[in-house]
């Protein structure tokens, strides 16, 4: 079901987030007027976005070293994301603007909070994967807000490239729940991550200064 939902051509003419990703709720269009204007402090949380996927996936290879197809799975990811911080570093630099402070990232907090914490371990290890594909699911729509909201340019199309790539991150990491824990279980717990992301969504402040 999932892996024909999505794919990188679906995501480059996507206008609907809720019928591609699933999301319930869109982002609050104010979001993208106010990214527009704290460029230096969006590129900075992005940055950083990056490098802790980049990291997450480090540490799932290496607590579940033996399952081979998830370190197969993960492993290019890791360098990808890095690439990523690396891009959007130059392009801060590119601009004369600083990479600023890491934040406490408020969104992420909440989706680890509904991880299931006891009880089976495929259950949480189920919520481990779902957790990182809900992630690259609202950046993927994030991303999308800016490449066609922003004023400048060569940042839409900056953004409309990592757009992609966030799509096919969030495909990849549905697809290994479905391999490992098997499509109906994956689709029952995705709708209640859909529902709580929603709610976590509706209740934070619209500022322009993060991605999520």
């Amino acid at each position: 079901m999932f892996k024909d939902l999505l794919n990188s051509d679906i995501c480059k003419t996507m206008t609907s987030t809720k019928n591609i990703l699933g999301l319930q709720l869109p982002t609050d269009p104010r979001w993208v007027d106010l990214a527009g204007i704290s460029i230096e402090e969006i590129l900075t949380d992005h940055a950083f976005c990056e490098q802790k996927a980049a990291t997450t996936c480090i540490s799932l290879i290496q607590k579940y070293a033996d399952r081979t197809r998830l370190v197969a799975e993960l492993a290019p990811v890791v360098t990808e994301e890095w690439g990523h911080f690396r891009m959007v570093l130059a392009e801060l630099t590119k601009r004369g603007l600083k990479l600023g402070k890491q934040r406490k990232d408020e969104y992420v907090n909440q989706l680890i909070a509904f991880q299931r914490k006891g009880g089976d371990f495929e259950d949480r290890f189920l919520d481990q994967l779902l957790t990182m594909a809900m992630i690259e699911a609202r950046s993927c729509e994030r991303f999308k807000r800016l490449s066609e909201g922003l004023k400048d340019e060569y940042l839409k199309n900056f953004y409309r490239r990592f757009m992609e790539s966030e799509a096919g991150h969030y495909h990849l990491f549905i697809g290994l729940a479905e391999t490992f824990l098997g499509k109906e279980k994956v689709r029952q717990r995705w709708a209640e991550w859909l529902k709580y992301e929603a709610g976590v969504i509706s209740k934070m402040d619209v500022r322009g200064d993060r991605i999520h």
